[in-house]
């Protein structure tokens, strides 16, 4: 039976959806998140990616649907590996992934973390990623109600971190990395300063573009390798495996393989609504696609000059 435009569209839109669950089962694997963590959690710094491998929690949901806060009490449960929040009067937020980290610490047996990541494949336009990061940092608070304190024991609320990875960024803010966190400041006279008792959030953003080159080893080509839409699997895996010596393993290497298969597959969507709608509405509709899957202006134009045989300034009108 011949496709409708319809059928590809809604194929077009499964394959989306599945691109990005492939990029949050890469991203929440305890390979990559261990180096992330290291770089992103202050508590983690001075341990290697190996021990903090061994201090993430047992279960790490990725856009799961678990049991609302407070519903339950069930032993040894791990609050921090929800990736859903339904707190009565305040409505539901589901996370990209979720889990809790376990951490050494000289006082106290472990000091345990609560992680929220999220991925975003460019900033929005209808409010600042500061300010998304805030609120589900708040929320990760206010669910530890009933799950990791009761009443009024408030100093056993557990700090928690949000961390946004933001792609295809504008060039002036490209591979930088930023802190939003709680700070005491004294206004008249001066109060004394117990940190531990306010210190309960952070959000980190991070921010990327693959346009800006990095050297070799480095944490934001890590990434940019990782989440790169534009590069074959297999180079990705030689690239993981010499400059960050990680033994690409099945799982991970799968997800890489299907990121790329689903990239081609949209691509070529593009280019079947070309022929469908007409070449000028289906570059249109094709650089919309290759927008979604984050790729830069750069590589789209030279995707249009490739599949539609377009000169560069005649490539260029359509970005």
């Amino acid at each position: 039976m011949t496709k409708t435009y319809i059928s590809r569209a809604i194929e077009a839109a499964a394959e989306k959806a599945q691109y990005d669950e492939h990029a949050k089962r890469l991203l929440g694997n305890r390979v990559i998140l261990a180096r992330i963590i290291k770089q992103s959690v202050a508590e983690a710094r001075k341990l290697s990616v190996e021990e903090i491998m061994s201090c993430i929690g047992e279960k790490i949901d990725i856009a799961s649907v678990p049991l609302a806060p407070g519903e339950s009490m069930i032993p040894d449960r791990i609050p921090g590996d929800n990736v859903e929040d339904k707190v009565p009067g305040e409505g539901i937020v589901t996370y990209d992934i979720r889990f809790s980290l376990r951490l050494p610490d000289k006082e106290e047996e472990f000091i345990k973390l609560l992680v929220n990541l999220e991925a975003q494949k460019s900033l929005p336009s209808k409010y600042k990623v500061e300010t998304r990061g805030v609120f589900y940092a708040c929320r990760m608070i206010s669910a530890q109600l009933d799950t990791e304190f009761v009443n009024s024991d408030y100093q056993k609320i557990r700090k928690v971190y949000s961390i946004w990875i933001c792609m295809n960024v504008p060039e002036y803010m490209a591979n930088t990395m930023a802190q939003i966190r709680l700070q005491k400041e004294d206004l008249y006279g001066r109060m004394p300063d117990h940190q531990e008792a306010y210190d309960k959030l952070a959000v980190i953003i991070i921010n990327l573009n693959q346009k800006n080159k990095n050297k070799s080893g480095d944490f934001f080509r890590f990434l940019n390798v990782l989440l790169s839409p534009d590069m074959a699997a297999v180079d990705k895996e030689e690239i993981l495996h010499t400059e960050y010596g990680i033994a690409v393993e099945q799982e991970i290497g799968e997800e890489l393989r299907q990121m790329c298969n689903l990239s081609e597959a949209i691509e070529e969507k593009g280019i079947e609504k070309g022929i469908e709608k007409g070449i000028e509405k289906g570059i249109v509709a094709m650089v919309e696609l290759l927008v979604e899957m984050n790729l830069s202006k750069e590589q789209i134009k030279q995707k249009l000059m490739e599949k539609f045989d377009l000169t560069e300034s005649a490539a260029q009108k359509y970005i």
